[in-house]
């Protein structure tokens, strides 16, 4: 089948153009991100493989339909950039990731954890001045600290794993409480506002949808521990960022690692060191001396890319010999 990339990196290329030999497809790259005004590029394709930050809103689904296209391939777990309800109604199928490497992710959150509680960003960039004072650096033993975990699916529950080695006493909260995997961690379930009040490190990973968006908030902030660490490997909307700023400023929060942003669609995998950066809260953000941003790179290991490539291109496959379509998503 021929397949349109698009907002694709040199990161992934070769990975998919490798995993491609044994399913010979027909895949033709664009750097441009997937929008109304470039859904025309993929104008004959009967297939787009769209990731995280390409925007598949009715407009832009109706120039593909429009165009011959009839599957939408994301590489991708998240499908909150599509609308799906215009999707069904064009009759377009959707398909998805759901997994690549839950440890990949996690790891990155406990990254941002020993990151933010070591210093180690500050640290480094001394060093690299010749500045070898330790003055500021105090951190907290990880041990015998709370960590809670909203959102307890493949990678919460990866993360939940890691941080009981930590000897970290773990606290989930989940729509669908897996009492096992908690007998299992010696962890425990618990409603979020206890969570919230309980917790030194609190990680999130769940979907972004309408229940979730601004999980975190004034008010979900103001019933945390003072000097906790916030950590975000999800989704940019889970947080309400003018309320994380807020929190910060006062000194409640103690710091934040953030691999998301709300606003990162048009700013995460781009190269802006050369301009300067249009989004205020963001701007905002990178000044505090606590908090950590990366940019949506927690899914980045080979392990990871790999499995991406595999399971689109074998969703595609699927599609085109009509086999069941075990990672579709439907508008309900």
């Amino acid at each position: 089948m021929k397949i349109a990339f698009f907002d694709t990196h040199k990161f992934e290329r070769p990975i998919f153009e490798t995993t491609n030999e044994a399913f010979h497809h027909e895949l033709v790259f664009f750097d441009h991100r997937l929008c109304k005004e470039t859904a025309v590029l993929a104008k004959k394709f009967p297939c787009v493989c769209a990731f995280v930050n390409d925007k598949l809103d009715r407009d832009s689904l109706t120039l593909l339909s429009n165009g011959g296209v009839k599957l939408i391939a994301l590489r991708s777990a998240g499908f909150n950039h599509v609308d799906l309800k215009a999707a069904k109604e064009l009759g377009l199928v959707v398909v998805r990731v759901p997994e690549y490497s839950p440890y990949a992710v996690a790891e990155h959150a406990v990254a941002l954890i020993l990151t933010l509680d070591r210093k180690i960003h500050r640290s480094y960039m001394r060093v690299r001045e010749l500045n070898f004072s330790l003055d500021g650096l105090v951190g907290m033993d990880l041990h015998g600290k709370t960590v809670g975990v909203i959102g307890v699916g493949k990678i919460g529950a990866v993360f939940a794993k890691i941080m009981t080695g930590f000897g970290c006493q773990v606290l989930l909260h989940d729509i669908k409480p897996d009492l096992e995997l908690a007998n299992r961690l010696g962890a425990r379930y618990t409603e979020l506002d206890e969570l919230l009040q309980q917790s030194d490190i609190i990680s999130l990973h769940v979907p972004l949808n309408e229940q979730t968006h601004y999980l975190i908030n004034n008010d979900s902030l103001t019933k945390m521990k003072k000097g906790v660490l916030l950590i975000n490997t999800g989704r940019g909307g889970l947080v309400n960022t003018r309320d994380l700023i807020e929190s910060l400023k006062t000194g409640h929060l103690g710091g934040a690692g953030l691999d998301v942003y709300e606003e990162e669609e048009q700013i995460f995998f781009r190269d802006y060191s050369n301009t300067v950066l249009q989004d205020d809260l963001l701007a905002r953000l990178l000044t505090f001396p606590n908090v950590i941003i990366t940019s949506h790179q927690a899914f980045l290991t080979t392990e990871a890319l790999s499995n991406i490539a595999k399971t689109t291109l074998s969703n595609i496959s699927d599609f085109e010999q009509g086999n069941p379509l075990k990672n579709q998503v439907s508008f309900s």
